[in-house]
């Protein structure tokens, strides 16, 4: 009985053991270290980007060669600042697309946790068999190097100098600038009601504004208050035109009797630089079968753009605001290089769409 004990224990000991090893993914990262399959090969590259192992990701590419291990890595952390820098990758999902003996295609998408939500990267990336097993052929980054170059600058800009500790009591700061809201449109969505429209800075100063509102009831009483957050550009220069998009979740039209809305402005330092322009709009469908609004982004001025932000107005054939979408875009803008973007647009708001208009926001180091 004394030594039944011990091998009982013994037994039951190595049990634990496997079922942990297996319960684990022991069995999955023994496959993935083989890559026996074009799947297996990127969900390894993959795993070991999110374990920050660049060395052992970039090991696991084809092409090698022409791949520059610097400018890959970026590709995952960042470069000046972007989002990406503020970024992590949670999860991904992978699926075929076409296969063959020696090559596949396989559809990756990226989910990345930043700062200012999820964010989302869909890439096809191509596989290759050498031997008994699949590496990643990485597609090289063929974007045109500018020279050295003088940009002059000439644009407006605008300073705000504040009282200071000797100035006697009773002088009065500037009055905040003059702002007015254009247009308001209620919405009702399936998770919620959502208010779009457009604000104007009427002022001859930059303001810095913010939307709210305030939902009542058939009685008179509030029964949400929101504002728009991110889903506005907050600096306006004077003149310029924002839209604007608040939502409230779970709320629903027959609750709401009238709404209360509410634009606050104050005094803002800004410049006419950077100028972004945009360029190759269009609706279309992407790769997952959403409709969004795709086109460029090119930075027209000399200084890097941190974390461009896209903000897009839509309109119906009367010129009504019926949609406001927005979208981050995780590359820096580098002077004179374009950058891809695309944002999200409801399938049934689509429709309905006559013409719409691009303002680029952007956040950078120094001013944030």
């Amino acid at each position: 009985m004394k030594r039944v004990f011990p091998l009982f224990l013994g037994g039951i000991t190595l049990v634990l053991i496997i079922l942990a090893w297996f319960t684990s993914g022991g069995v999955a990262r023994r496959e993935m270290r083989q890559a026996n399959t074009p799947e297996q090969a990127v969900r390894l590259m993959l795993s070991q980007i999110q374990g920050h192992n660049f060395d052992a990701a970039y090991a696991r590419l084809s092409n090698r060669g022409d791949v520059d291990k610097n400018a890959f890595i970026r590709e995952f952390n960042g470069s000046y600042g972007s989002l990406l820098t503020y970024s992590s990758l949670e999860n991904f999902d992978i699926w075929g697309l076409h296969s063959s003996d020696q090559e596949s295609t396989m559809r990756v998408r990226l989910h990345y946790s930043t700062g200012v939500g999820p964010l989302d990267d869909v890439r096809d990336v191509k596989v290759q068999k050498s031997g008994d097993t699949w590496k990643v052929f990485w597609p090289v980054n063929n974007a045109t190097k500018l020279p050295p170059q003088v940009i002059p600058v000439n644009y407006l800009r605008w300073d705000v100098i504040g009282r200071g500790a000797g100035d006697e009591w009773g002088v009065q700061n500037v009055d905040t600038p003059q702002v007015r809201i254009l247009s308001m449109n209620a919405i009702q969505r399936p998770d919620g009601v959502t208010l779009v429209g457009e604000v104007v800075n009427e002022d001859s100063v930059p303001a810095f504004v913010n939307v709210g509102a305030t939902l009542l009831d058939h009685a008179g009483n509030e029964i949400a208050q929101e504002s728009s957050f991110d889903k506005i550009a907050h600096t306006l220069l004077p003149k310029q035109v924002s839209p604007y998009r608040i939502d409230f979740p779970n709320m629903r039209m027959e609750k709401i009797k009238n709404v209360r809305m509410d634009a606050k402005a104050l005094l803002a330092a800004a410049s006419a630089d950077p100028v972004i322009e945009v360029n190759q709009q269009k609706v279309e469908t992407d790769p997952l079968g959403k409709k969004v609004l795709s086109g460029q982004l090119t930075n027209e001025g000399g200084q890097v753009v941190d974390i461009p932000h896209v903000i897009v107005s839509y309109y119906d054939s009367n010129g009504k605001v019926v949609w406001v979408s927005d979208g981050y875009v995780a590359q820096p803008l580098l002077p004179q290089v374009p950058v891809p973007f695309a944002v999200d647009l409801p399938a049934d708001i689509s429709k309905n769409v006559q013409s719409y208009h691009v303002v680029v926001n952007h956040f950078d180091r120094v001013s944030s």
